[in-house]
């Protein structure tokens, strides 16, 4: 569907470097990465709003590199819903057909209905909710039936409950009318949440593309895993490996047990916090590996608790759990994980 081949664009205070990438018909693509990672500007070149200097986009097999935003067939959605303050909720859903001589009072109406906003129709931006705003946003985008519609932070202005309310929109509205959705985020469970597949950007580089479970489990770097939320970080050297499963030595002074191919050198050892399994006791468990530690750090996340432990090692743990296993500082616990949860790479 879209396809970008070898794309730079150098704006003097900031590059898009060799980005290559490709997203699929009908496909909900997250571009994820920090702020000032470049991707709003991805996504503005790809909107045509900006020529590259290098390389090329091609939409549906057609090359559209220096082809106007209007003549693209793509919707845009901008963070701050850009809609025209001067015009009402029907005018601003009614501006692409208009532009386009195409107007068509019936679909607008029944993209209002569809998105349960009809009862605005007459009311202006400025009296809007963050919420309401959107989703007038959402359906002017959409109404000039794009096969492409890209979002640049649609939801990061909304509070939770809109957030969490819009996102189950947008989703819908991929599912009814089949468009490719291209999202850019910093908001990592936006990502885990919408994405079929997401492309990790920094410093104006594409550095993974993958599935939300192989982005967040099987980061390909340090700097990947750190942004993603992967707290255990550890140096290790392996020692030997048996039937594909590796024994390596931390620098915790402690051996881990992994899945993975490698046999001999050093490597980074990377376990997400939610993987860890706290017990008072040694127990039964099945898993390869179980170290015992004590306490340092307690920190209340809402429904979570961040147990650290003198190990170095860090778990994320369920409120009921904390209180259960009766957890305070300097205790002594057993954190358990098992072998396919721990994501090796060779440094």
């Amino acid at each position: 569907m879209i396809r970008i081949n070898d794309l730079s664009k150098d704006w003097k205070e900031f590059r898009l470097k060799n980005i290559n990438l490709e997203v699929k018909k009908g496909e909900y693509f997250v571009i994820l990465g920090p702020t000032g990672a470049g991707k709003t500007l991805l996504l503005e070149t790809i909107a045509g709003f900006y020529f590259p200097d290098t390389g090329e986009i091609r939409i549906e097999g057609h090359d559209v590199t220096d082809l106007p935003p209007e003549l693209r067939q793509i919707g845009f959605i901008y963070q701050d819903y850009s809609l025209f303050p001067h015009l009402n909720v029907e005018q601003n859903i009614e501006f692409g057909l208009t532009l386009r001589k195409t107007q068509d009072t019936k679909r607008v109406n029944e993209l209002m209905n569809w998105l349960k906003i009809s009862h605005l129709a007459h009311r202006y931006p400025a009296t809007l909710s963050g919420g309401e705003q959107q989703k007038v946003a959402i359906a002017r985008a959409i109404a000039i039936e794009p096969s492409i519609l890209l979002l640049d932070e649609p939801l990061s202005a909304l509070d939770l409950r809109t957030r969490d309310y819009l996102r189950e929109e947008l989703k819908r509205v991929k599912a009814e009318f089949g468009i490719t959705m291209v999202h850019v985020t910093h908001d990592q469970t936006e990502a885990m949440i919408l994405a079929d597949r997401i492309a990790v950007m920094m410093n104006g580089q594409i550095v993974q593309v993958g599935t939300p479970y192989e982005i967040f489990n099987k980061p390909l770097n340090e700097e990947i895993a750190d942004f993603v939320g992967v707290e255990n970080i550890l140096h290790g050297v392996v020692q030997d490996n048996e039937n594909g499963i590796a024994k390596i030595e931390v620098d915790m002074g402690a051996n881990i047990f992994a899945v993975s191919d490698y046999h001999a050198g050093e490597v980074r050892v990377f376990l997400r916090p939610e993987d860890i399994i706290l017990s008072v006791s040694r127990g039964d468990s099945s898993a390869r590996n179980v170290m015992s530690g004590r306490i340092t750090e307690l920190q209340d996340m809402g429904p979570l608790t961040r147990v650290k432990l003198d190990t170095k090692l860090v778990a994320l743990i369920t409120k009921q759990s904390r209180e259960s296993l009766e957890l305070r500082i300097g205790a002594e616990i057993y954190a358990t994980f098992k072998a396919t949860s721990v994501h090796v790479v060779r440094i």
